[in-house]
């Protein structure tokens, strides 16, 4: 597993409960249950006993626990067992233990703006 740059600096613990909005830079650790919505330019590290219903979107995230929610990850996404997701999830660069369960779609965009920008000319 990559290390992690960011140094923790908020934790949510497994016995804790927390509704709302998270925003936040750098990294944060949920493992207990959270819902409402999650954004970062940080990374976001779940737990094996997190319970998250949101819809993320951060730059990379970590996922052990269970997820009910849309992610979008703007470098890269991580499931490791005994990660559940159910919801659609979207990075340019997805893992996926043996193990996890995912139920929905998976969308791998290229980061780049010049993709977008090529045209194609035919001529007949």
């Amino acid at each position: 597993m990559k290390k992690i740059k960011d140094q923790i600096n908020a934790f949510l613990g497994k016995d804790t409960e927390f509704e709302g909005k998270l925003s936040f830079t750098g990294a944060v650790r949920i493992d207990g249950r959270f819902k409402g919505e999650i954004f970062t330019e940080g990374t976001l590290i779940l737990g094996e006993a997190a319970v998250v219903e949101s819809d993320i979107e951060a730059s990379h995230i970590i996922i052990s626990g269970e997820v009910h929610g849309n992610i979008l990850a703007k470098s890269r996404i991580e499931i490791h067992a005994p990660g559940r997701v159910f919801g659609n999830i979207q990075a340019p660069v997805v893992t996926i233990d043996e193990g996890v369960v995912f139920e929905g779609n998976c969308q791998m965009q290229i980061q780049s703006a010049d993709v977008d920008k090529k045209v194609a000319i035919l001529q007949a």
